[in-house]
């Protein structure tokens, strides 16, 4: 299967935590950014992140941009979480201006990703969510996603919407936070136009099994709509090489995605915090992609049927071993 690959353009640029505000590395600007992902055979598509890459200002100067520089734009994530107004909710919002900005926030997404015929974007809920007990109406903050998310929707029905999950970070507790409640979510939604983006890291947070992911998302609704991939310990949403840490996991994960028929895009979603190259962490990150979906395609599927139909791990373990060591 031919894959596309996508990156977001912050792997290429200067990243900061908590303790090192200023960034590991020196600051680079866009067409920096662009030039090295330029360097990385296999990348085709760029996303951007609203309030980093893109503002209202510059917004059709960056497409512009991606485009001279070979790329397709692969999708725009709204600003809706980059700025401190946006810290106590933005669709959960208890206030009801800040929920309408936001709700416009993302249809200005919307309507940029249209005008390039990307036609799509990303919301993430980040600051949606709580720290302390009592401090949230679940049931109004569950409305309030839905209510957001169906006008979105409606807006402009070209445009997909593929919202991603996190267990926390920045907020203790995100609401939307696995793949389950995020179907419930959006199945509740029940328009065509949205759907998911799978962050890996982030299912990796809640402990859950990506190929089951992909395999939920398939039955309720074929709803996964996107890929952000990364790998991290579970603990934290460490942002690494994908497959670099839970390697078998990917096996399964890749070999579910061409079995459910995914086609869209293989975004890398990696921060190189302390690697100085950037280039030489997209090279691998797609080299690791690269391997691993073709170990996957090595996988004897007659065998993989039969073991479902057994529950034979060992059987299972034995062609793993062989399809990964030979």
């Amino acid at each position: 299967m031919k894959r596309k690959y996508s990156a977001i353009a912050v792997i290429f640029g200067s990243c900061a935590d908590r303790y090192v505000l200023q960034g590991y590395t020196p600051r680079r600007d866009f067409d920096q950014m662009l030039e090295d992902a330029r360097q990385v055979p296999g990348i085709t598509g760029i996303e951007v992140i609203g309030g980093w890459h893109i503002n209202d200002e510059n917004m059709h100067a960056r497409v512009k941009q991606i485009a001279d520089a070979g790329f397709q734009l692969a999708g725009v994530i709204p600003e809706i979480w980059a700025n401190p107004k946006w810290g106590w909710g933005t669709f959960a919002s208890t206030d009801p201006g800040i929920r309408r900005e936001a709700i416009e926030r993302v249809k200005v997404a919307m309507d940029l990703a249209a005008s390039t015929g990307c036609n799509h974007v990303s919301p993430w809920f980040g600051h949606d969510g709580w720290d302390y007990i009592f401090q949230m109406d679940y049931l109004k903050a569950y409305d309030w996603i839905i209510e957001g998310l169906t006008e979105c929707a409606d807006h402009n029905p070209k445009v997909k919407i593929s919202v991603e999950f996190k267990p926390k970070e920045p907020r203790t507790h995100i609401l939307v936070s696995n793949t389950a409640k995020t179907l419930l979510l959006i199945n509740e939604v029940n328009r065509p136009n949205v759907g998911i983006n799978l962050d890996t890291g982030h299912a990796n947070m809640g402990y859950e099994t990506l190929a089951e992911c992909v395999a939920l998302m398939k039955r309720f609704g074929n709803k996964l709509f996107h890929l952000h991939l990364n790998d991290n310990y579970r603990y934290w949403d460490d942002d690494m090489i994908p497959g670099s840490v839970h390697t078998l996991e990917w096996l399964e994960f890749f070999w579910w995605l061409d079995r459910t028929g995914y086609d869209g895009w293989f975004s890398l979603d990696v921060f190189a915090f302390r690697e100085k190259d950037k280039v030489a962490v997209a090279r691998e990150s797609i080299a690791w992609l690269e391997a691993l979906s073709a170990a996957a395609e090595r996988l004897p599927s007659a065998e993989l049927e039969a073991v479902f139909q057994s529950g034979d791990a060992m059987a299972a373990q034995r062609i793993l071993r062989k399809a990964l060591l030979g």
